[in-house]
């Protein structure tokens, strides 16, 4: 007896030990401490409103707004504060698939013709063996942001039939299911896939079979069917250096990729489904999908580059299906970042710690919920001494630098151009209707003794043209929201006559659904002053 006793005097201290240095790892960040990072956050990036939420444990323990929903009317953030939650719309356009997957209606390597016989992709043999899990895994063979100019910037008039039929005249960049390239359109096709074989729109099974028994009442698989708008964000964007309200310029046609509104609350119902393989409700008796369906999700499928030296030891990275996927810490890391003009949104799961981080931003600064999202995960993974707001705000800051060198430069180039006698140029070399085969027309006219660029199909896409070198011109687009100011270089036919149109995006900043560098327009007809 005084043996043990020896034994467990011995062991009380050790125990004493071991159990305060689990309550030292335990130790995370507190909800004031998270209001501090936002408050810091928001004047630092300029941002108007943010909206944070932590779930640990299947318990939200931390879900508020901060700032206001708009700088027009000045309202406050909550909880309950709708957003655009954007391409963190493609992990429900995969679960609706995974459902269907469930109920044996169809499985990831299906043939995507089998269901939508006309999809047609550039090159034959990709389109006989394009499958449902391609369509999903960013690994077409198109480039980054493909046709994006179909869908954004909005308030076009491109429809669904359209982008499926466009599809093919989409020049590939790299082999069929050989490199990570993102893209939008082909998660529009994913929805038209759930639309085909469910029998119901997409937006009707997203809210009926997903977001009903999840009891995500606030939320709409887009923002025309958000019934009750009185607790919406605007978007805000800098324009000419001031952040102001944007209009919301996304289209209903792209809901499958990117056009979810949603709140705090009902998103954390989400995650916490997800962190438990697909089991939701009281005492997680109810299953969404099958762990098998959602095992596949979160299994690697296109390889990302990694290597990543910081603090997280990153050693992989790698896009699942509707989820990005890497390792931090030694722990595997599931998340999607998602951005619309003037909205950007990040979810963030660490599963084996049972940890969800939801930032929701109204204003398109990617380095605002960085900071914050970072710096919630740093405390759990117990990084420490690292200041995430500095960090971003300081590469932010060189990033625009960089930008602007480039920008400025070309605008005193056009400035010098403006002055001088050869910045005249015969106008009517350039006037006319140009076709490209996805994009459609547009027209180059004189306005007001101004040369100028109209779409037809996307009015947003207008501008004056100015001379900048030869025959190349710089379009600057009269919606300064945008930041996508383009070159555009005429290149001439035996005559000294513009015969077509290529164009790439000016600023290294400008956002990869701009993607001037995939059109090819030729001309059809001289035209002179014409308007829109």
């Amino acid at each position: 007896m005084k043996k043990n006793s020896h034994i467990l005097n011995r062991l009380i201290p050790l125990v004493f030990l071991i159990l305060s240095t689990i309550s030292v790892s335990a130790q995370t960040i507190t909800s004031r401490e998270i209001d501090s990072l936002v408050e810091k956050t928001l004047k630092t990036f300029d941002v108007p409103g943010i909206a944070v939420a932590i779930v640990k444990d299947d318990k939200v323990i931390h879900a508020k707004g901060y700032g206001v929903r708009s700088l027009k009317t000045m309202q406050k953030v909550d909880a309950n504060t709708l957003f655009g939650i954007a391409s963190n719309s493609k992990a429900f356009t995969t679960a609706a698939l995974g459902i269907l997957i469930d109920e044996k209606k169809l499985s990831w390597d299906d043939r995507v013709i089998d269901y939508i016989p006309e999809f047609r992709l550039y090159n034959p043999y990709v389109t006989e063996e394009f499958t449902i899990r391609d369509l999903l895994t960013h690994r077409s063979g198109l480039g980054l942001g493909a046709g994006d100019l179909m869908i954004w910037p909005g308030l076009n008039n491109f429809t669904l039939k359209d982008i499926i039929h466009n599809l093919r005249y989409l020049k590939p960049v790299s082999g069929f299911r050989t490199k990570y390239d993102y893209d939008n359109l082909l998660y529009i096709v994913a929805g038209e896939v759930v639309a085909r074989v469910s029998g119901m729109s997409w937006e009707d099974f997203i809210e009926t079979r997903i977001m009903k028994p999840l009891n995500m009442t606030g939320s709409a698989a887009a923002f025309s069917r958000v019934k009750d708008k009185s607790n919406v964000i605007d978007p805000h964007a800098p324009v000419n250096g001031v952040v102001q309200v944007i209009e919301r310029d996304f289209g209903d046609v792209a809901n499958a990729a990117g056009g979810i509104y949603s709140n705090l609350t009902d998103m954390c119902r989400w995650i916490i489904m997800q962190m438990n393989n697909g089991k939701y409700g009281e005492g997680l008796k109810k299953q969404l999908f099958s762990e098998e369906v959602h095992k596949a999700m979160w299994t690697s499928q296109t390889i990302l580059p990694s290597g990543d030296s910081s603090d997280y030891h990153t050693h992989f990275a790698s896009y699942g299906l509707g989820w990005f996927l890497s390792d931090v810490r030694g722990y595997k890391q599931v998340g999607h970042t998602g951005g619309l003009a003037g909205i950007v949104t990040q979810v963030t799961l660490i599963p084996e710690m049972k940890l969800g981080i939801i930032v929701f931003t109204n204003q398109q600064s990617g380095e605002a919920f960085k900071s914050i999202t970072n710096t919630i995960k740093d405390s759990y993974l117990g990084i420490e001494g690292v200041n995430r707001i500095k960090q971003y705000h300081e590469a932010a800051i060189k990033n625009i630098a960089d930008a602007k060198k480039i920008t400025d430069d070309i605008w005193k180039d056009i400035e010098v151009q403006q002055k001088s006698s050869s910045a005249k140029t015969n106008d009517s070399l350039y006037t006319g209707i140009y076709s490209d085969k996805w994009l459609g027309d547009v027209i180059i006219s004189v306005k007001n003794g101004k040369l100028w660029f109209g779409s037809k199909r996307s009015p947003k896409l207008t501008g004056e043209l100015l001379v900048y070198k030869g025959n190349t011109f710089v379009v600057k687009w009269n919606d300064r929201s945008m930041d996508a100011d383009a070159y555009l270089m005429f290149y001439l036919d035996n005559t000294g006559k513009a015969s077509g149109i290529k164009m790439k995006a000016i600023s290294p900043l400008t956002d990869f659904s701009f993607d001037f560098q995939d059109l090819d327009f030729i001309r059809k007809e001289n035209v002179t002053n014409v308007s829109f």
